[in-house]
C-alpha cells in the first residue's frame, strides 16, 4: 500500500512532535521538492480516509494531525500487517519478540491475551511473561504503562502523542533480520532454512540453559558455525590453540557447546573437530572467562585467544588509545571481547568473505565516537595483517568499543584533590567541609596541608590541587586557586574542572562558522574550508589530503544531512570545531549533507573530548535540530538553538 519513501515520510511525521519541512524530507529521502509534494499528496490522500491528515504551517512545514485516534490505528496495524505477513520468521530472539509484542500492544484498541499472544509466536504463557519485562522497559521511556484486567488481558496506555513517538521507532523499523545477514555468494551451500535451523539450535539451547547472550553475540556464533560448517566441507580442519582448558570445560556452557555442535552435526550431517565445541564454549561464555580466580591478567587472556589475536588486539588499543585517549586500552573485557571477534573475522578478511552489519548507519549515527575508534582499529588490522576492513567489520569492532567507553564511564572514580592553604587551621577546615558538602560524589577531599609541607605529600595519588594560596614551584599536577571563603566563581572553576565540560561558546567560535553558503559539491565545500583554516593559520598544507584520506577509509557523511569531516591523523596544535552550512543540500558518497562540521583534535592531546562528542553525537542524532542549525543566519541565531 505505502512505498518504502512514503512510509519514510510517515515515519519522520509521526517521531516528530514539531513541523518538518519539505526540503528536510527531500533530503532523507534523497529526492527533488517536487517528488516530496507529489508523495505527501499522495499519503495525505490514503490517510484522510484513515483518521489523519498532513497539515502545512506557513514558513515551518507538514506536521501530522490525528483526527481519530482509533481509525489511524488501525491504519498502521494494517501496515504492520504488510511487514510481517511476507513470509519472514516467526521472532525467535528475546529482542526480536519484544519489539513484535511492543507492536502488537500499541497497536491494539483492546485488551491482548497473553495465551493468544503466545500462540502467535509459538513460544509459552512464561516466556511471554518474561519477554513483557523487557517490554515494559521500553514503553516506560515513553510513559506508557501496560494496564491489565483479569481475564481480559493487557492494553498499552498512555498519552496518544507517545504512543505515535513509540509507533515510529518500532512499527516502521528498518533493521534486518538476523538469518539475512551472510552474503548469497559466500554461503549459497547454506540456505535461509539451514541458517534458521541453526539459529533454532542456538537459541533453544541458550534459553534451555538460561545463558544470556546478546543479539550481536548470538549473530556472531550463527556466523562462526556457518563459516566452520562450509570450511569443515572443503576438508580444512583448523585447529584452535589453547593451552589448557580445564577452565572452559568445568563450566556448564561447555555442555551446552556440546549439545549445539551434537545438534548441528545430526542436522547437516557433519563432523566438527574437538576444538570447535571449545569455541562455540567460549562464545557462550562471552567475557566471563575473565573473571575466573586464581589467574593473572595476561595468563586468563592467553588462554583463549591465542599469541597472534592477542597482539593484534594490544596492537588495536594501542593505536586508539595514541589517538584518542579513551582510557579503555586495560579493559580485559574489551580484549576478550574483541578476540573473540577477530578470530573468525580475520578468516572472512582473508577469503574475502563480507559479512553485511544491517545495524551500520545506526552505530555510526549514534555511537560517532566508538565508530571513529572503530576506523583506527581498522587501520590497524591492515598494518598488522595486511588485509584491508570494511565498514561492516568497523561497526561490529565498534559495538564492543562503545560498550567498553560505557564501562568506562560506569566504572570512574570520583577525582581526588588536596586543599592547600597558608595557615591557621580554621580557615583550612572551613574550605575543606564547605568543598566536600558542596561536591559530595563528585570529589573525594584527601584532606588539608599547609604550603610548605606540600612536598611531604605523593602526588601520584592526587588528580588536582586546590589552593588559597598562590603555588610558584612547578609542580606535576592542575592547580585551581580559591579565595579562603569560598565564592560562587570559586565553585564554578571547580565543576567545570571535574566535569570537564567547555560551554557552547567554546566549542564553536564565531570565525569558524560559516553560515547558509553556497557550494555544489563535497569537494568545494571541502578545499574552501581547508583554504580559510591554512589562511588563519590553524593548518598547514598536508590537512586536506589527510582529510580525503581519512574519507578513502569511510565517508564521514552520518546521516540526518550531517557530516563530520577529519583529518585520520591529528594535524593541528590545537582542538577545534569549524561548521560550514550550506543553502542547498550536496552529495557526499550517497548521503545528502547540509551540515558540515571539520573536527581536528590537537596533536599529542590528553584533553577528555568526550563532551565534545556527545555534543557533535547530539547534532547528528536530532533532525529537527539540525534543520534550526540550518536556518540560522547569524552566530547568535546559531548559538541560541543549541543553547536552547
Amino acid at each position: 500500500m505505502l512505498n518504502a519513501r512514503i512510509k519514510n515520510i510517515l515515519r519522520e511525521l509521526m517521531a516528530l512532535d514539531s513541523p518538518i519541512t519539505g526540503t528536510y524530507l527531500a533530503n532523507t529521502n534523497q529526492v527533488t521538492s517536487r517528488t516530496t509534494r507529489n508523495d505527501i499528496k499522495n499519503l495525505n490522500e490514503i490517510i484522510s480516509e484513515h483518521g489523519a491528515e498532513i497539515c502545512t504551517t506557513m514558513g515551518k512545514g507538514y506536521h501530522l494531525e490525528v483526527t481519530d485516534n482509533q481509525k489511524f490505528r488501525n491504519f498502521l496495524g494494517i501496515v504492520f500487517t504488510e511487514k510481517v505477513s511476507d513470509g519472514r520468521m516467526v521472532p525467535s530472539l528475546p529482542e526480536e519478540r519484544t519489539a513484535y509484542l511492543i507492536k502488537r500492544l500499541l497497536l491494539s484498541n483492546n485488551y491482548l491475551k497473553l495465551d493468544d499472544l503466545a500462540d502467535e509466536i509459538y513460544v509459552s504463557k512464561s516466556t511471554i511473561q518474561n519477554d513483557l519485562k523487557n517490554v515494559k522497559n521500553v514503553l516506560d521511556d515513553y510513559d506508557i504503562h501496560l494496564d491489565s484486567r483479569p481475564n481480559h488481558g493487557l492494553k498499552a496506555v498512555g498519552d496518544e502523542l507517545k504512543h505515535r513517538f513509540c509507533m515510529a521507532e518500532y512499527i516502521f523499523d528498518r533493521s534486518e533480520e538476523i538469518g539475512d545477514k551472510l552474503p548469497d555468494e559466500v554461503f549459497s551451500s547454506f540456505n535461509k532454512k539451514d541458517m534458521d535451523a541453526v539459529l533454532a539450535i542456538i537459541v533453544s539451547e541458550i534459553r534451555d540453559n538460561n545463558i544470556t547472550l546478546s543479539d550481536i553475540a548470538i549473530n556472531n556464533l550463527l556466523i562462526h558455525i556457518v563459516i566452520a560448517y562450509k570450511r569443515v566441507n572443503e576438508g580444512h580442519h583448523v585447529s584452535l590453540y589453547h593451552t589448557d582448558f580445564k577452565e572452559i570445560v568445568e563450566q556448564k556452557e561447555f555442555q551446552v557447546a556440546e549439545r549445539i555442535v551434537k545438534k548441528v552435526e545430526t542436522v547437516f550431517g557433519v563432523t566438527f573437530p574437538e576444538e570447535e565445541v571449545a569455541y562455540v564454549a567460549i562464545h557462550l561464555l562471552g567475557t566471563k572467562m575473565v573473571s575466573v580466580s586464581g589467574t593473572s591478567e595476561g595468563k586468563t587472556i592467553d588462554h583463549l585467544i591465542e599469541p597472534g589475536t592477542y597482539h593484534l588486539v594490544d596492537a588495536i588499543l594501542e593505536k586508539i588509545e595514541d589517538k584518542m585517549n579513551l582510557k579503555i586500552n586495560g579493559d580485559q573485557e574489551l580484549m576478550v571481547a574483541l578476540g573473540l571477534h577477530l578470530k573468525p573475522a580475520i578468516n572472512r578478511y582473508k577469503y574475502g568473505m563480507n559479512i553485511r552489519n544491517p545495524m551500520l548507519e545506526d552505530i555510526k549515527r549514534n555511537y560517532p565516537l566508538a565508530y571513529e575508534a572503530g576506523i583506527i582499529a581498522g587501520l590497524a588490522i591492515e598494518e598488522q595483517t595486511g588485509s584491508e576492513i570494511n565498514e561492516n567489520e568497523i561497526g561490529y569492532l565498534a559495538l564492543h568499543i562503545g560498550a567498553a567507553m560505557e564501562r568506562c564511564k560506569m566504572e570512574t572514580e570520583p577525582k581526588r584533590c588536596l586543599i592547600v592553604c597558608a595557615s591557621g587551621l580554621g580557615s583550612a577546615r572551613l574550605l575543606y567541609y564547605r568543598i566536600k558538602s558542596k561536591f559530595e560524589g563528585k570529589l573525594e577531599v584527601t584532606g588539608t596541608t599547609e604550603y610548605y609541607k606540600l612536598n611531604q605529600h605523593d602526588l601520584r595519588t592526587i588528580d588536582f590541587i586546590i589552593s588559597s594560596v598562590p603555588i610558584p614551584a612547578e609542580i606535576s599536577i592542575p592547580v585551581i586557586e580559591v579565595n579562603s571563603v569560598l565564592g560562587k566563581q570559586d565553585i564554578d572553576n571547580i565543576e567545570s574542572f571535574i566535569e570537564n565540560e567547555q560551554s557552547i561558546y567554546d566549542y564553536f567560535q564565531p570565525e569558524l562558522l560559516h553560515l547558509r553558503r553556497d557550494f555544489d559539491s563535497k569537494e568545494a565545500v571541502l578545499c574552501f574550508m581547508s583554504r580559510y583554516l591554512q589562511e588563519k593559520g590553524r593548518i598547514d598544507g598536508a590537512f586536506l589530503d589527510a582529510i580525503y584520506e581519512r574519507e578513502e577509509v569511510a565517508a564521514t557523511a552520518y546521516g540526518n544531512l550531517v557530516a563530520v569531516p577529519h583529518p585520520i591523523s591529528p594535524q593541528s596544535d590545537e582542538t577545534f570545531l569549524y561548521v560550514c552550512t550550506l543553502e542547498n543540500p550536496i552529495t557526499w558518497e550517497g548521503q545528502s549533507v547540509q551540515f558540515v562540521c571539520v573536527l581536528s583534535v590537537k596533536r599529542n592531546s590528553t584533553e577528555d573530548l568526550q563532551s565534545m562528542y556527545e555534543l557533535l553525537g547530539n547534532i547528528i542524532d536530532s533532525p529537527s535540530l539540525v534543520q534550526e542549525l540550518i536556518k540560522a543566519e547569524t552566530y547568535d541565531e546559531f548559538v541560541k538553538v543549541l543553547l536552547q
